[in-house]
């Protein structure tokens, strides 16, 4: 959602300023690719993950404040819904066991939390949608105190002039409404970045548009919202709805939507940047004292405030990032399309997929994306994100295949190759990908142990009761650090 930012009211004034400044930063953007040192000695990965508070029975607990007060850990935070938490893991090398020393990070770090939590009644669970989020849970009254996301509800609805519509046909039919973006509090995901050099990034970003249909199948997480069974990704529709600036008439105008797929393959990072700024207008119009024309000048690389603000409310699923760490610029890649869990090993699974993939396709001789219409890989992921891991996609020399058969018989021996490429451990690596060999086996992730769970609990005939007790046991085996294809069913 951003950086912090004070609620205020915005004049006609700050968005004329705001406009003239982001696009002075946008013009020293592009000098900077070519003036300053963005060199990566060694290609650092960084994670973030959103989790679901719930109480002991498996609804949501509205407790944000009091559990981050609990767990005492700055790298916590709040998020959107007084429901939500979210961990910023610091960058690590995915060189030697780099990827396993995330893992035990990760795995320390949640364990702390849980145990901490738990002393207030509250609980951590990672999952793409909660599956006891109920509409009571779309009011106003459910968003954080930080004053950004009422400043940016406010700002989406003013823009949008009516109230948000959430309309998703899948197994079932779900259609409401809300009048603040609280809805997308119920959409918690794993954030993947990696470090790019600029001459690096448009292949990096190419490759990661191409396989996102491939990932989101196989870590699909998200079958139900509001007591529906819908996508076995819902956060996709749900997140891109649930943040629309557009009225209908905007949409059939062909106004693009904040949350952003993309239409073309890129040649630069700029092309996004400019892009950002070309197809929408703040929501945000806040202005710093920087200058970035005189930092350069001065030959301090400038923090682009505003270029950087502007692009946090576009939300691409592979978003371009710029950033200053101590006092020198870098890039990253930020892969924000798949959903939190079902447990760390999981994510450290999914991790090692993207990044082993990205890099080896980057690097191809023959891109994959001078092979495949773009046209197509977006369909390859809003397909995928219905279907899930029964999904079948398009793909190069291949035609028409089911994930499944594409992971086993070509992708995952080209991530296997990255990961080497990378210098990850052989131990890591195979420990890793083979639980994504191993979903592709049995055909089970995280969407569909939920729907055969929520099934076997009483399905329909019990809706709440079996939402609960799915929780539960979720929790549970969650927090068991089993992967999702070895987990039972009761």
């Amino acid at each position: 959602m951003g950086q912090d930012v004070e609620n205020r009211e915005f004049s006609r004034e700050d968005r004329t300023l705001y406009r003239a400044k982001v696009r002075r930063c946008l013009d020293v953007f592009a000098r900077m690719l070519t003036e300053c040192d963005f060199s990566v000695s060694e290609p650092l990965i960084g994670l973030e993950i959103e989790f679901n508070l719930v109480d002991a029975e498996g609804d949501p607990a509205m407790t944000s404040a009091e559990t981050l007060a609990a767990i005492a850990d700055e790298d916590f935070q709040n998020e959107l819904g007084l429901y939500n938490v979210e961990i910023n893991v610091p960058p690590h090398s995915m060189r030697g066991d780099g990827l396993a020393r995330l893992e035990d990070v990760v795995r320390a770090d949640l364990d702390a939390a849980e145990a901490r939590a738990a002393e207030i009644g509250s609980h951590l669970v990672m999952v793409g949608i909660l599956p006891t989020v109920r509409q009571e849970h779309f009011r106003r009254e459910v968003i954080s105190a930080n004053p950004r996301y009422h400043l940016l509800s406010d700002q989406i609805i003013a823009a949008r002039g009516e109230d948000i519509e959430i309309v998703i046909d899948g197994v079932e039919r779900l259609a409401t409404t809300a009048d603040t973006i609280i809805p997308e509090a119920a959409c918690t995901s794993t954030q993947l970045h990696l470090q790019v050099e600029p001459e690096h990034f448009a292949a990096t970003w190419n490759a990661a548009q191409a396989i996102a249909g491939v990932q989101i199948a196989v870590g699909a997480n998200s079958p139900f919202l509001l007591g529906r069974r819908l996508w076995h990704e819902t956060r996709i529709p749900l997140f891109e709805q649930a943040t629309d600036t557009r009225s209908e008439e905007l949409k059939v105008q062909g106004v693009r939507p904040r949350v952003f797929f993309g239409e073309r393959w890129i040649t630069s990072v700029f092309d996004l940047f400019e892009e950002n700024v070309r197809y929408f207008p703040a929501l945000l119009p806040i202005v710093d004292d920087e200058d970035p024309v005189a930092e350069l000048a001065a030959g301090r690389p400038p923090s682009l405030p505003e270029l950087r603000l502007h692009n946090g409310t576009v939300y691409r699923w592979n978003r371009p990032i710029y950033d200053l760490v101590d006092g020198r610029p870098h890039l990253r890649v930020e892969n924000r399309l798949l959903p939190a869990g079902p447990s760390v090993v999981d994510t450290l699974a999914n991790a090692a997929l993207f990044y082993g993939l990205v890099t080896t396709l980057a690097r191809s001789d023959r891109p994959v994306w001078t092979q495949l219409p773009f046209e197509a890989a977006s369909e390859n992921f809003y397909r995928a994100a219905q279907g899930g891991i029964e999904t079948e996609v398009f793909w190069p020399d291949v035609g028409e295949v089911p994930v499944r058969d594409l992971l086993l018989r070509h992708l995952l021996p080209l991530a296997a190759q990255g990961l080497d490429e990378l210098g990850a451990d052989a131990s890591v690596r195979d420990r890793l990908l083979g639980v994504i060999e191993q979903r592709c086996v049995t055909g089970r992730n995280g969407a569909t142990w939920q729907t055969a769970e929520f099934e076997r609990r009483g399905g329909v005939g019990d809706r709440d009761g079996a939402m609960r007790a799915m929780v539960r046991r979720y929790r549970e085996l969650m927090h068991s650090g089993d992967p999702v294809h070895a987990w039972p069913h009761s």
